[in-house]
């Protein structure tokens, strides 16, 4: 397999600059402005000016220097022709690569920005899929820090280590794409697509939005909740894991609003019409012969229908959270003025639902997290937050009906603001014999070694060494072996 080299010329279209009729019209403009003025001097009298002293001037502050950058991305992958690409701009100073304090990359070549400090690339080329990376990674963990509102630390990050993530678009050729806390690194792959015929196309998991704000879900969640990782916790917490990086990439989608635009014009405002946005990764979906991408958010599955396979039980949790960010919109849609841009209501609505989500995550248990533990957090945010009570009749409705919680008062009446939900109990939920985790279905995140290894089972071999026969400093006379 070779790899795409950028050796186009990249489209007129492509590059944002400024037409001659807009010259033009700024010239005008700047010859009939008048001139200015000097800064405004205070006025005394001429009796008070000596005793004074001199005069005071008061300048106009100037503005803060904004730094920013205009790329090219995929909205979804290259399969999603009907939203295609779009362009948008990243706030912030970025150098060659692209590059900044908290993401770097690896593995392709550098792009170095152009006359505007722009990163125009043409699509489906290594340095649109450098550009194309970073900047997802960088709009992923832009929207985290908003919803917590504070900067997001790495994993690894401390007072005297700021070292940044490090992001390979082209990491191999195999069809995975993970997260590695021990690599401090996010990597994407690429493959032919499976049983197409020679030439066969290649699947760049780096061209998907969904796939690469996934995976960054993974390292913003293991930053904040370090235990979650764990492959001898609860299924539910490895299920929570897998659960967030799947909404992340839905909520990066609603953040953007022609997303939300583009999603109210296909479903006709009901979100549980088929669309794009519930459908996870289809590019990587329709190389394996599926129809709905690798996940489908937009489910109505309940415990007992799934196993304890952490990404099979991670759908439950996916599909409740969107089933209740399709319920707030639906009342608040409802509730807005007539002629109210329902594209908008959408993108408030679902950075709201996000925000909840995060912040009750990170009042969730630091280990062995369970749904209804963010359930219940979920639910008394959102009443500190003094939304209206629909929002809780939502929230617990949703995941009393996919069997999580169980109801102290009937699903028809309004929740009360302290009720607290109790977990429901699904003994067949645990983990595994060996004491593990069944992963077997989830993303190269979870399958990695390094999150699959407790320390407490090589804690256990150590102690096991310890207490074990031989070496220098065994004390013991072994009897010599028969002649």
């Amino acid at each position: 397999m070779t790899e795409i080299i950028d050796n186009t010329v990249l489209p007129a279209a492509f590059v944002p600059t400024p037409t001659r009729e807009f010259n033009a019209a700024s010239v005008n403009r700047g010859a009939a402005r008048p001139p200015s003025r000097p800064a405004l001097e205070l006025v005394r009298s001429t009796d008070d000016q000596a005793a004074a002293g001199p005069v005071i001037t008061i300048p106009i502050p100037p503005l803060p220097i904004s730094f920013a950058s205009r790329v090219l991305i995929y909205k979804q992958d290259p399969s999603v022709a009907e939203i295609g690409l779009r362009r948008i701009l990243l706030r912030g100073l970025f150098g060659t690569g692209p590059s900044n304090n908290r993401i770097h990359l690896s593995g392709v070549p550098p792009v170095a920005p152009n006359s505007m400090n722009d990163f125009i690339q043409t699509p489906d080329t290594a340095t649109f899929d450098a550009v194309h990376t970073f900047s997802v990674v960088h709009l992923t963990l832009a929207m985290c820090q908003r919803a917590v509102g504070a900067a997001i630390k790495w994993q690894w990050n401390s007072g005297s280590n700021t070292d940044p993530i490090t992001v390979f678009p082209h990491a191999g050729v195999t069809m995975n794409a993970f997260y590695s806390r021990g690599e401090k690194a996010l990597k994407f792959f690429y493959f032919n697509k499976p049983g197409a015929p020679a030439p066969a196309p290649v699947i760049y998991t780096c061209r998907s939005l969904d796939i690469v704000a996934h995976e960054c879900g993974h390292a913003v969640l293991d930053s904040l909740k370090p235990g979650w990782l764990s492959a001898s916790a609860n299924p539910q917490t490895g299920a929570l894991h897998e659960a967030f990086g799947d909404l992340v990439a839905v909520f990066l989608s609603l953040s953007q609003l022609d997303q939300a635009e583009a999603l109210i014009v296909q479903t006709k405002g009901n979100l549980h019409n088929k669309n794009f946005l519930s459908d996870v990764a289809e590019q990587f979906g329709l190389a394996l012969g599926r129809d709905n991408g690798l996940r489908n958010a937009d489910n109505d599955k309940k415990l007992s229908q799934v196993t304890s396979e952490v990404h099979d039980l991670s759908q439950v949790f996916t599909g409740g959270v969107y089933d209740i960010l399709a319920d707030i919109f639906l009342l608040e849609r409802n509730l807005g003025v007539a002629g109210e841009d329902e594209a908008l209501t959408l993108v408030n609505c679902a950075q709201y639902v996000f925000r909840l989500l995060l912040r009750a995550i990170q009042a969730a248990p630091a280990t062995n997290a369970t749904f209804a533990d963010v359930v219940n957090k979920m639910l008394a945010i959102a009443a500190a937050d003094g939304k209206p009570v629909a929002y809780r009749n939502a929230i617990r409705n949703q995941f009393t009906a996919r069997e999580v919680v169980v109801s102290p008062t009937p699903l028809t009446q309004d929740m009360a603001s302290d009720d607290i939900l109790e977990a429901v109990d699904h003994p067949f939920l645990r983990v595994k014999e060996n004491g593990l985790q069944d992963r077997s279905g989830c993303c190269g995140t979870m399958r990695l070694r390094e999150h699959q290894l407790d320390e407490r089972y090589l804690e256990d071999e150590l102690r096991q060494l310890q207490g074990g026969i031989g070496g220098e400093e065994d004390p013991h006379e072994w009897p010599k072996a028969a002649e």
